[in-house]
């Protein structure tokens, strides 16, 4: 069975890497979804989430990397796929991740979400926290792979 693992993924963390290895337990293939999303104003173009995301997974096997502008359940459509993948860090995710399951089922009730809980050492890492450390030059070992952090430093935001 297939899933995919929707985001914006700007940038990519070990957080989502956490994600997408736990999904590899749960099912034989996973679509990492890269999601335009505009509305979010990303740091990275598209075309840079993407490649930092298939760089980060590069050594995993049954992962492909696809962008998206689209609805996710038209995407999942296309995809011939009808399992969506979330992760959650810790309680105050639970509510946004909540109401996107129930909106995609009342759009295609043959879509089902599953969550996964993100491992203890990362449920405080997002994107945005990595970005507000990269900017002001902070370390992101711990956060991002380390290829991610020279594009992070390299950005100047």
């Amino acid at each position: 069975m297939k899933a995919i693992y929707p985001g914006t993924f700007d940038p990519i963390t070990l957080g989502h890497l956490d994600v997408i290895k736990r999904g590899l337990r749960l099912f034989d293939s996973l679509v990492v979804a890269v999601a335009e999303n505009p509305n979010k104003k990303p740091c990275f173009s598209l075309n840079e989430r993407i490649e930092m995301v298939k760089e980060s997974v590069n050594d995993l096997k049954d992962v492909e990397v696809k962008g998206f502008d689209s609805l996710l359940i038209d995407f999942a459509k296309k995809e011939k796929c009808d399992v969506l993948l979330r992760g959650l860090r810790e309680t105050s995710d639970f509510p946004g991740e909540f109401q996107l399951a129930t909106v995609n089922r009342l759009t295609d009730n043959n879509v089902e979400t599953v969550f996964v809980m993100t491992s203890a050492e990362y449920f405080y890492v997002t994107s945005s926290i990595v970005k507000e450390i990269a900017k002001y030059g902070g370390s992101l070992k711990e956060l991002v792979p380390a290829f991610v952090e020279k594009k992070l430093k390299s950005k100047k935001q």
